[in-house]
């Protein structure tokens, strides 16, 4: 579904707020005669360094929730693209942590990704590899994009034109770049990196001298020797701030964000990018993710989750709500975060059809579904199966439907297909995660008396009947009667003890599904110190 007019122009939805900034920056270039002739360019970066993580993903899925709002917002009256960019022909300048075969990549050092053999052995080279498990990525979720190499951008000479304007405007670009830099590094700075003739590596060289007309550069080689060379064709690879610029010129690309990092370095390549005649692209930076150590996440390192990682604990579209939320707040990305997504999702989706559309336009899900939500609600929530799990101590998700058809009526894995998959994801982050961790007590005198008391009300006959709020409404009057001043401390009981954990679901809920009796039972364990 779309939004009406007022809506669009109005809300404080972050996607709609850059479509609003894009749309105002098309605008203005027509004011100036400059009417936009080709698709609305968005683009994404991807340095093929490492294998990708989610950050990487997550760019991809922000931009295209920008460019979803555009869409929407324009009524469709520009065509649109989304490019994937992979900067493969960088050299390797350093080993990833997280990949095979180290003897073999360090003889490669220096080389481009593209020419770097691919250590898994699967692809003609490394950057092949991971621009393979990005697109596959990528390809999975469904995002609509063109992917684009640098090596084949470069060696096709579609930059050719753009190249010989930043040698003609040298000048210029150093004039914006040796400011920024120390000055070790400004003494021998060139933009253009030339890859050695007779090695096959990236070099950080100095250009000895230029030949407009000619389009060439000379450089000393490895081997000593002065060499010239075309800047054309591949022959170079720009320095990265300048490269930045010279995509966005030659690409004439309309919309890119970045991350906070690299605040200053965008506002360099803007101004490169002016130099050489184009107009920077609107976009704004993104807060970074950090891992359980708080840590930035980094390819090379392989901290923080995988993209397969994600995927193997929780579903895609929990994954694709993570990215949604507070872009410009700094999140820690581990696996600890994947459960309380997952649920999330859910909630924000059995809201949606519901909501006016003034709340809706600000609802995730209208972005992760390209604005279709199915209506495919899971009635019991993934934290909830995870304590069912752990209560059971299930080793597969069969004994888990056991447990479900109790509350749910002619509940099946082929009437609830989403549940079904949820109970896998619950029994292998369970595995995984909870199991190594968990950590039960023993209660103290004042909480095994109202354990006790507990055990006692759920063993009357009266209590099979109960419904969960009923069970809820009885655990919280025991709590009352045995003077938890705070009565959290009352469920805090209930968790530490019987399920070995510091947080737990609704209690009443929990009895309701995991059975009467297998609780008055797993009471009677706790009491008498099987769990420990």
């Amino acid at each position: 579904m779309t939004f009406p007019q007022d809506i669009m122009t109005t809300t404080k939805a972050w996607p709609f707020e850059q479509a609003r900034a894009l749309v105002k920056r098309l605008m203005i270039k027509e004011k100036r005669g400059q009417a936009h002739t080709g698709p609305v360019v968005f683009q994404t970066g991807y340095g093929p360094s490492g294998l990708p993580h989610i950050g990487t993903f997550g760019e991809v899925a922000r931009t295209s929730m920008v460019r979803q709002a555009f869409v929407a917002l324009t009524g469709g009256k520009y065509e649109t693209q989304l490019i994937a960019y992979s900067d493969d022909l960088d050299g390797m300048r350093k080993l990833p942590d997280n990949v095979p075969n180290h003897d073999m990549l360090a003889e490669h050092m220096g080389k481009p990704l593209s020419d770097v053999p691919d250590p898994f052995g699967t692809h003609e080279s490394f950057a092949a590899h991971n621009n393979a498990r990005l697109c596959d990525f990528l390809d999975s979720f469904g995002f609509e994009y063109t992917f684009l190499s640098s090596a084949e951008q470069y060696r096709s000479g579609r930059f050719d034109e753009t190249l010989l304007i930043m040698l003609e405007r040298m000048d210029k670009v150093l004039d914006i770049m040796l400011p920024t830099l120390g000055e070790d590094r400004r003494a021998t700075y060139s933009p253009f990196l030339p890859i050695s003739p007779t090695t096959g590596r990236v070099l950080q060289v100095p250009t000895l001298e230029r030949n407009i007309a000619k389009g060439t550069i000379v450089f000393e080689d490895e081997d000593g020797k002065k060499h010239e060379t075309l800047v054309t064709g591949g022959h170079v690879k720009i320095q990265w701030k300048p490269d930045w610029a010279l995509r966005w010129a030659a690409l004439d690309v309309d919309y890119e964000m970045a991350g906070k990092d690299l605040i200053e370095s965008t506002k360099v390549s803007s101004k490169i990018c002016r130099a050489l005649g184009g107009t920077p692209p609107d976009g704004f930076n993104y807060e970074m993710f950090n891992d359980e150590n708080g840590q930035k996440i980094s390819k090379t390192k392989g901290n923080g989750i995988a993209v397969e990682d994600w995927l193997k604990y929780g579903t895609p579209e929990s994954l694709y709500l993570y990215m949604y939320q507070k872009p410009k707040t700094a999140k820690r990305l581990y696996f600890d975060v994947i459960p309380r997504a997952v649920d999330e999702y859910f909630q924000h989706l059995a809201a949606y059809p519901e909501q006016e559309d003034k709340t809706k336009i600000s609802n995730p899900v209208w972005y992760i579904h390209d604005g279709n939500p199915p209506q495919d609600v899971p009635p019991i929530s993934y934290a909830m199966l995870l304590n069912l799990v752990s209560a059971a101590n299930a080793s597969d998700k069969d004994i888990l439907w056991g447990f479900i058809k109790r509350e749910v009526k002619d509940a099946t894995p082929e009437t609830y297909p989403v549940l079904d998959k949820l109970c896998e994801y619950a029994v292998r982050y369970y595995e995984d995660f909870v199991k190594p961790n968990k950590s039960y007590r023993a209660p103290n005198d004042k909480e095994r008396a109202a354990l006790e008391d507990l055990q006692n009300n759920l063993s009357q006959p009266e209590a099979k009947s109960m419904r969960a709020s009923e069970l809820q409404s009885l655990i919280f009057s025991i709590g009352k009667e045995h003077e938890f001043e705070n009565l959290r401390d009352w469920f805090k009981t209930l968790y530490e003890v019987l399920l070995g954990q510091s947080q737990g679901p609704r209690f009443g809920s929990f009895v309701a599904i995991y059975g009467v009796e297998e609780t008055c039972a797993l009471i009677k364990d706790a009491l008498g110190g099987k769990l420990m």
